[in-house]
């Protein structure tokens, strides 16, 4: 089953305990975020101290009726143009509530290679992220089967990562 709109929200509204996302890629191609991503390359930057928006808002609700909202994000270096903006706004979100982690795996294997970007609620559900090489995405799918691997994925992901904070220290981005 494919998921959009009133039905997608829905899954951020309501889980119970966490939602946690793998990300794998080093760019996504999300139209909305276009306007921002000229900016940055045009040298803008956002003052993580000062940034709010509807997203760390609802990181702050989160945080306040006791859940947990979390991913790690696989990258090597050198960081793609995409990963040096997504890091500016990784800041404000986790001081917002979010436990973003970075696994670095530029010096070592992937031990998640093959494994697709989701979204996992309650550790019940999974959502399978599809994407296009170039980051476009093509849909959610609900996964529809043992999530029980995917619980394996995020336990690995968690291990083999660092807290964002840890990893930029130094790195200037």
């Amino acid at each position: 089953m494919h998921l959009d709109g009133e039905a997608w929200q829905a899954k951020f509204r309501n889980f119970e305990t966490e939602a946690w996302r793998l990300e794998t890629l080093p760019t996504y191609n999300v139209p909305q975020e276009a306007e921002e991503l000229r900016a940055f390359r045009a040298g803008e930057r956002i003052d993580p101290r000062m940034y709010s928006n509807e997203y760390t808002d609802d990181l702050k609700r989160v945080r306040r009726e006791g859940k947990v909202k979390g991913r790690v994000h696989i990258v090597t270096r050198p960081l793609s143009e995409y990963l040096r903006y997504e890091f500016m706004y990784y800041l404000p979100h986790v001081w917002a509530g979010e436990d973003v982690r970075i696994m670095d795996v530029t010096d070592r294997s992937n031990p998640l290679a093959g494994v697709t970007d989701y979204w996992m609620f309650d550790k019940r559900e999974v959502v399978l992220m599809n994407y296009l090489p170039d980051g476009t995405q093509i849909d959610r799918t609900v996964f529809e089967g043992d999530v029980t691997p995917f619980v394996e994925y995020q336990r690995v992901a968690i291990a083999e990562s660092v807290p964002f904070e840890e990893y930029v220290k130094g790195l200037g981005v």
